[in-house]
């Protein structure tokens, strides 16, 4: 049962964000990306989910602002974790936010686009690193704060699926342990039992 997309899929790792150089993707490559990403499941056709791409100037402004929430969030912290803030965005060439944006549906619950946007975040995971770049799937402790959400260039109803980190690596990315696939799962036996 050779094929290369599974070989792919079974070597698929994240890079180490630090490790992400530059010159990141083209923008016909984000373009391809994002088209990618856009082939997922989407129950109704809703499209629940957008994306924004932060590049050049905009990831420097954006851990300037990081840097003052931090602050506003958890009080006055020390230089060395406000510049870990500042540089949040900046350490990737592209970051490209995953955003859910539900639509108003009586039939479709608010979970199952949220679940949309998580295909799309790995869909555009695997886009990058079948376009040969690294990247990292990341939220952080700003997408679970209102203000960050909105610095970020989030509307109120909108949530973060994720942060993907997308550069140059050299090299194969970390294997970390995986999961025992066999425990994950059984047979359907009946209804639930305690």
């Amino acid at each position: 049962m050779a094929s290369p997309i599974i070989d792919f899929m079974l070597a698929r790792g994240s890079a180490p964000i630090q490790d992400l150089k530059g010159p990141g993707p083209t923008d016909d490559e984000i373009a391809l990306m994002l088209k990618i990403a856009s082939r997922v499941p989407d129950h109704g056709r809703l499209e629940p989910w957008r994306f924004i791409l932060y590049r050049g100037k905009a990831r420097e402004e954006i851990g300037e602002k990081l840097a003052d929430l931090v602050d506003a969030v958890e009080g006055p912290q020390p230089e060395g974790r406000k510049q870990k803030e500042r540089e949040r965005f900046s350490r990737a060439p592209l970051v490209i936010g995953v955003i859910s944006s539900p639509k108003p549906n009586l039939k479709i619950p608010r979970w199952e686009m949220f679940l949309s946007g998580g295909a799309a975040a790995m869909s555009l995971l695997i886009a990058a690193n079948g376009l040969g770049y690294g990247a990292n799937w990341i939220t952080n402790w700003y997408s679970d704060v209102e203000e960050g959400r909105r610095l970020l260039g989030l509307a109120p109803h909108e949530r973060v699926v994720g942060f993907v980190h997308i550069g140059n690596y050299e090299g194969q990315p970390p294997e970390r342990p995986r999961p025992d696939v066999p425990a994950l799962y059984s047979d359907y036996s009946g209804p639930w039992k305690e």
